[in-house]
């Protein structure tokens, strides 16, 4: 669900690409990360569901603004020092509900860096590092508005807003943090009717708490709801066109933007691309084959190390991972220490989203490797705890960010929930786990959580065309683990106005992440607007 494919601060070592990952994931770790970007019809869904949804295709709305939206539209932003050099700050208001705008605003957090020149100014250019529930704010401060480009930050003013319900935009939370410690421990792959009712329990009290705290915003915090918001923040930005980079579920947010306001697009980059298309129950099956494919990856470069735990030279990655998925059973019925403040050991379910959290950055896979051997050789959890905490944005001080609340309530709300039952992920297991052998069974529970959630889904697969729209550049990687290669197939196929450029390579999205050739037609798009040739294709 980056969004993180999750999932903002580069600093050193190998944990700096897990920091700067967090924000854009979209799926794939367990309970509350396990819907980062999924959500749909029922598990008796097959592939036949596709046939529906491609018969649904989201509809552009009026090119005239409401009237009732008219102040919104209007409004003018008091940009102030926000104690970050060199960035503004303001709040923005929309309404809490598009279709009712006189019943209350939602007040969302914008950052600016204005354009730095020389050159002429090209506009203000929005970014949205995924999630969804990745800070969009924290993640310009911290990297996008330091490190993109500077030919981009030179000709564009940086522009971010946090979506309604995260971080600094009046925050989801659903569990304090003792709490939220107890439902990232619970047993994903539970082996008796006990272990059943307890995994499904933690599911229902992480729904209840969000219901609690925001029982009206759980309502409207959709993605739909966000990308209109994104047109009121274009207008009072004084922007004709909105230009937008988005990673990992941005580019579901970005997509939708075009589909509804394809004569309001401008220079859009959509990378690490999400397809509309799918019900929850594929998108979860097939992100489980995604990380299995990153995880084969990962696994063919560990035997050729000297310090790999998990085989030698020659071992093929079925025997690797079912080396790894032999180590999680023995985690499930003997937990190891961790050094841990809190008192956490380390069990099945955490160590297996530390292992998720690698696979989004090959540059992570030294760290890894450590984690496994130290937990594994020295029955010390701390490296593989520390790769967890960092995927939940768990700091420090034992708090936790409002991602995983976030993640949640968006994906429970745009898509009808993956399954309604255990006994649905019963029948689905054995999809899951050819799907992948080491994830399979963990990602199949983790896709049960919004089954039990307290508000309805207003959302549906849907194809997204956005005809009419300027050229839109769709960015996917090859062996992406959050957002598997085709579903940047399968959108770029639905854009009218599309071009697909292809990464061969690992880790999720390809912009700014070492390709030359990558960065290069990207930025000549963003600086004279001229996409990539039609099939290009870079390593």
């Amino acid at each position: 669900m980056t969004r993180t494919t999750a999932r903002t601060t580069r600093t050193g070592g190998t944990l700096r690409a897990l920091r700067a990952l967090r924000p854009v994931r979209v799926g794939g770790a367990l309970l509350a990360a396990a819907a980062l970007l999924v959500s749909a019809c029922s598990a008796r869904d097959t592939d036949t569901h596709t046939t529906s949804a491609a018969e649904a295709v989201l509809a552009a709305l009026p090119r005239s603004t409401p009237s009732a939206l008219s102040p919104y539209y209007a409004q003018k932003l008091t940009w102030r020092d926000c104690g970050v050099p060199g960035f503004q700050c303001a709040t923005m208001k929309a309404p809490l509900d598009y279709a009712r705008p006189d019943a209350g605003d939602v007040r969302l957090a914008v950052t600016r860096k204005k354009a730095t020149g020389p050159g002429s100014r090209l506009g203000s250019l929005l970014v949205n590092p995924g999630g969804p529930g990745g800070s969009a704010v924290g993640y310009l401060q911290q990297y996008a508005g330091l490190s993109y480009p500077a030919a981009v930050r030179a000709r564009y003013d940086m522009v971010a807003i946090d979506p309604r319900g995260v971080a600094r935009s009046e925050p989801v939370t659903c569990l304090d943090d003792r709490a939220m410690d107890a439902y990232t421990q619970t047993d994903i792959t539970p082996d008796s009717r006990k272990e059943t009712d307890a995994l499904v329990g933690a599911y229902r009290r992480f729904a209840e708490g969000c219901g609690a705290h925001a029982p009206n915003l759980l309502r409207h915090v959709s993605t739909v709801e966000t990308a209109r918001d994104m047109d009121i923040l274009r207008s009072v930005l004084g922007d004709r066109k909105l230009n937008y980079v988005g990673a990992s579920y941005g580019t579901f947010l970005g997509a939708t933007y075009a589909g509804l306001f394809p004569d309001r697009v401008g220079r859009l980059v959509l990378d690490g691309a999400m397809d509309p298309s799918l019900s929850a129950r594929r998108l979860n099956l097939e992100q489980t084959a995604g990380f299995e494919t990153a995880f084969r990856s990962f696994a063919r470069d560990c035997v050729r190390q000297t310090d790999c735990p998990l085989g030698g030279p020659g071992a093929t990655p079925e025997q690797v991972g079912a080396k790894l998925k032999a180590f999680f059973r023995r985690l499930d019925a003997h937990p190891v220490p961790t050094g841990d403040a809190s008192g956490r050991l380390l069990g099945e379910a955490l160590a297996t989203t530390g292992v998720i959290a690698a696979m989004y950055d090959q540059t992570a896979w030294p760290q890894l490797r450590e984690g496994l051997t130290s937990a594994m050789k020295q029955n010390d959890g701390a490296g593989l705890l520390l790769l967890s905490d960092s995927y939940y944005e768990r700091d420090a001080n034992s708090h936790y960010a409002n991602l995983m609340y976030a993640n949640a309530a968006v994906n429970c709300l745009d898509l009808p929930a993956a399954f309604s039952s255990p006994a649905q992920v019963e029948e689905a297991l054995p999809a899951f786990e050819k799907a992948s052998p080491v994830f399979g069974e963990g990602l199949a529970w983790a896709s049960l959580n919004c089954g039990y959630w307290p508000v309805a889904a207003t959302g549906a697969p849907h194809r997204i065309e956005a005809r009419g729209a300027a050229p839109i550049v769709v960015v996917g990687t090859t062996r992406d683990p959050a957002t598997p290669y085709t579903w940047a197939r399968s959108l770029s196929r639905q854009l009218a106005s599309a071009r697909l450029l292809t990464y061969q390579g690992d880790g999720h999205t390809a912009y700014g992440r070492g390709s030359a050739c990558v960065d290069s037609a990207i930025n000549t798009y963003l600086l004279r607007g001229t996409p990539p040739a039609a099939g290009k294709r870079c390593s």
